[in-house]
C-alpha cells in the first residue's frame, strides 16, 4: 500500500521561506518519479515541480528560481525548499508519486496548507 505523507506547512510572511517533507512508503523510492502540486481555492490542481528517479527537476515558470525539489533516497523522502514566498503561494501543497503500468495511477498525499499572508 503506497502511502505519502507531507509535513511542513504553515504560515509564513511574504519574502519567507518554508520547507515541505513527503515520506513515502510502499514503492521503491528511487525507482519513482516524485513530484509536488498545489490547489489554490477555487482553482484547479497544478504541478508544482517533480524530480525523476535520476534526479532531473522540472519546475512551472511560477516558481523558478524560488522553489526547490530534492529527494533523499535513503530516507524515502522528497523536499520543497520554497524561498521569497508570495501571495500568491498560498495553497494547499500535495505529495506526488505514480505509475504507469499497465494504466498510468496516482498517488497522492492528504496535503498541507501553506498560507503567505503578511
Amino acid at each position: 500500500q503506497v502511502q505519502l505523507v507531507e509535513s511542513g506547512g504553515g504560515l509564513v510572511q511574504p519574502g519567507g521561506s518554508l520547507r515541505l517533507s513527503c515520506a513515502a512508503s510502499g514503492i521503491i523510492f528511487s525507482f519513482y518519479t516524485m513530484a509536488w502540486y498545489r490547489q489554490a481555492p477555487g482553482k484547479q490542481r497544478e504541478l508544482v515541480t517533480s524530480i525523476t528517479s535520476g534526479g532531473t527537476t522540472n519546475s512551472a515558470d511560477s516558481v523558478k528560481g524560488r522553489f526547490t525539489i530534492s529527494r533523499d533516497n535513503a530516507k524515502n523522502t522528497v523536499y520543497l525548499q520554497m524561498t521569497r514566498l508570495e501571495p500568491e503561494d498560498t495553497a494547499v501543497y500535495y505529495c506526488n508519486t505514480y505509475e504507469i503500468y499497465p494504466v498510468r495511477r496516482d498517488y497522492w498525499g492528504q496535503g498541507t496548507q501553506v498560507t503567505v499572508s503578511s
